[in-house]
């Protein structure tokens, strides 16, 4: 008998993987829970185990194509004697929903077991992500045709869906947002032939940048962003920053100001539990988180990755300097599992080393707030009567307007100031 091995979902925001590479070679033999190859998600690269033992009979996609979560990848036999029919073993798996492959356990220990895939109904199968996808703008998903597997909806059905609907002036994303008699439907963005002008190359989004590109769009029509602009007096902090390194032991980590900036987050969150939180599913409830982690926006040349650092308010600053050394290296080195980019608190997005005044970051939902960081300038202070040189830190919270109001953010970032100002906070 074969087995079918599909392409598996790793995590509740996954929706589609490509194939990196094949670890066992066209008609080798594979023991169950042996790795058989890598697939790339939308934030890492995983090994996937066998399901089965026997033989690798049958390969449907090859290194480098992405396909959607449940899509038919290959064939597993007992025996290379087997009889077996590629064409009518697709043809059969087509029509039902395929068995997922299996990732490593360190690889999947961080995702929710809950957002398994469920068994497909046999009138409208529709994936659990894109029944989300489908509440978040409003689509009625038995509306939407499918054309996975089976007629099963996916992510990108229910997007194209609600994009014909906006171009019509429907009730997709747009329409929601802009609900009422003056509602103005806002039209797809046209295709343009940009070689007209001159020459272009054109260049494919990897898994990752297309992953972000899907989040951050999603985050930024279902989350209503406010940003409150600050700036923190860190000249003693700095000031004892650089003591520090100068006096660390050799081969003690650098402590940068990000490590500072986090455990004065963790300070403040206890202050305000309703930053440390998100919304449940039906948007009705409040979950308040009782850890605090921290998600670091890592630049990378795959593109942006966000590593959660945990448990912040427990380390000492030596102990967050390492570990978030050793997971910006991981990230840029693509070598992340979803455990290490799963659970935050909050995220730190800093552009302080690149430059800049002030900017507008996007939640990274479910969280409901991120700290945008920029540069630190030496500035004119009035304070005792006579203007001082202080060193001012730029700070830029967005948060999510139904969870957070403006006075509570106002006043978060007030005490988030009060103790990037004085060390002895830190210790309170």
């Amino acid at each position: 008998m074969a087995i079918a091995i599909g392409m598996p979902k790793l995590g509740m925001t996954m929706e589609e993987g490509t194939i990196v590479t094949w670890l066992v070679e066209l008609h080798g033999r594979v023991e169950r829970g042996s790795p058989l190859l890598v697939v790339e998600s939308e934030k890492a690269e995983v090994e996937i185990e066998a399901t089965a033992s026997g033989v690798l009979r049958h390969v449907f996609l090859e290194a480098g194509e992405t396909v959607p979560c449940g899509t038919l990848m290959a064939a597993i036999t007992e025996s290379a004697d087997e009889p077996f029919d590629p064409e009518a073993f697709r043809t059969a798996n087509q029509s039902s929903p395929v068995s997922v492959a299996a990732a490593s356990p360190a690889a999947v220990s961080g995702s929710d077991p809950t957002q398994a895939e469920a068994p497909a109904s046999p009138r409208k199968p529709v994936a659990p992500a894109a029944r989300k996808r489908a509440k978040d703008l409003g689509i009625d998903p038995s509306q939407v045709p499918g054309t996975g597997p089976g007629g099963r909806v996916t992510v990108q059905d229910v997007d194209a869906y609600s994009e014909a609907r906006e171009t019509a002036g429907g009730s997709g994303a747009a329409g929601a947002a802009q609900s009422g008699p003056s509602a103005v439907p806002i039209a797809s963005a046209p295709e343009i032939d940009f070689s007209e002008y001159g020459e272009v190359e054109v260049q494919p989004l990897n898994t990752i940048r297309r992953a972000s590109a899907r989040n951050l769009h999603r985050s930024w029509i279902t989350v209503p962003h406010v940003t409150q602009f600050d700036e923190a007096d860190i000249t003693d902090l700095e000031a004892f920053r650089r003591s520090m390194v100068k006096e660390a032991k050799e081969g003690t980590p650098k402590l940068t100001m990000l490590v500072f900036l986090m455990k004065s987050l963790a300070v403040a969150l206890r202050d305000f539990p309703q930053i440390n939180a998100s919304l449940d599913a039906s948007g009705e409830a409040l979950i308040l988180k009782k850890y605090l982690h921290v998600g670091v926006a890592v630049d990378t040349d795959n593109g942006l990755m966000v590593p959660v650092i945990r448990d912040v308010d427990k380390k000492g600053l030596v102990d967050l300097s390492r570990e978030v050394q050793e997971v910006s290296e991981k990230a840029r080195n693509r070598k992340l599992d979803l455990q290490d980019m799963s659970g935050g608190s909050i995220t730190i997005s800093s552009l302080g080393g690149i430059g800049g005044t002030a900017f507008t970051p996007i939640v990274n939902a479910p969280e409901v707030a991120i700290l945008g960081v920029s540069r630190s300038q030496i500035k004119p202070i009035h304070r005792d009567g006579e203007f001082v040189p202080r060193l001012m830190l730029p700070l830029s919270l967005s948060y999510d307007h139904r969870v957070i109001d403006g006075a509570d953010a106002a006043r978060f970032c007030a005490r988030l100031k009060t103790v990037l100002s004085d060390i002895r906070n830190l210790l309170l």
